[in-house]
């Protein structure tokens, strides 16, 4: 269990600085493609593709007894740069904390060889408050990282819900992360860029969808196309915390597509911190102005 001053809960340091780790949700390749391809043949595309690791989805996921353990094998170099998602939801309509739920995603997560876990709040509410201890209790029997994500549900994807869940957490003395998705916002007919200035400081990992209106739904698409201020929601996230790809990966080259996007999503980072440094004062040239 990590907490809020432990070093180990930085995402995916390795002890010196190092460019901000791209990986690939792999539900980006679609759920028809991934089932019959399977999880572990676009784990290995993803990193021929230059991606420095996945996040693995369980709603994806067919034979999972079989599945995980061949996916930990393939992607044994950068298992601390995996990230396993759980569809199921922490806590259950009546407030109560699903452990079946926690526990199958934990034992999924340790047989990945990840080291974070990806759940959504579900249910959380007033009666979920004595539950946390609970779920603390969980936690600290593993060494995962559990980061809660805002899905595109009103109970556990809104701005309210979030700030709800973290102020409750924190005041309990328990201190976990944020896996912000960037599109999912929309869904839930909330501004990300607010969001976005208000969670920052909880935000360990993030989701790179762009959205488009269409005719009744909103629908996921790459940033480039994008309807959203995406750029903006970016600069208000921590440096250095990774970003996965989730919107869609498709074309008859596909490893070409993979590499093209995480060239491009690579290079909005260089340009994003190169304006963030250009908005610091170069102390040097401060310093050597006040030398007499």
């Amino acid at each position: 269990m990590r907490t809020e001053n432990d070093s180990a809960a930085r995402p995916f340091q390795s002890g010196v600085s190092v460019a901000r780790p791209i990986l690939i949700s792999l539900s980006a390749f679609g759920a028809a493609e991934v089932r019959r391809h399977g999880q572990g043949w676009f784990s290995e595309l993803s990193l021929a593709a230059g991606a420095d690791g996945v996040e693995v989805r369980s709603e994806l996921l067919v034979d999972p007894v079989n599945e995980l353990p061949a996916i930990a094998h393939a992607m044994r170099t950068v298992s601390n740069r995996l990230v396993y998602s759980s569809a199921q939801y922490l806590w259950a309509t009546d407030g109560q904390l699903d452990t079946a739920a926690l526990e199958s995603a934990l034992s999924a997560t340790q047989t990945l060889g990840a080291s974070r876990l990806k759940m959504s709040i579900g249910g959380f509410g007033v009666a979920s408050h004595r539950t946390l201890d609970d779920l603390q209790a969980h936690l600290q029997r593993t060494n995962i990282e559990l980061l809660i994500e805002n899905d595109q549900t009103p109970m556990a994807g809104t701005l309210s819900a979030m700030q709800n869940f973290f102020a409750v957490a924190h005041a309990q003395d328990l201190f976990l992360g944020m896996t912000f998705d960037m599109g999912n916002w929309h869904w839930t007919g909330e501004d990300p860029l607010q969001a976005a200035t208000a969670l920052a400081s909880q935000v360990r990992y993030v989701h790179c969808k762009g959205v488009q209106r269409q005719p009744q739904r909103w629908v996921a698409v790459p940033l480039a196309e994008s309807s959203a201020p995406w750029r903006a929601v970016l600069r208000a996230m921590p440096a250095d915390v990774p970003w996965a790809i989730e919107y869609p990966l498709a074309g008859d080259d596909l490893l070409t597509v993979v590499q093209q996007e995480i060239a491009q999503l690579r290079g909005v980072a260089v340009g994003l911190a190169g304006t963030v440094c250009a908005d610091k004062p170069d102390m040097s040239k401060i310093m050597q102005k006040a030398t007499p």
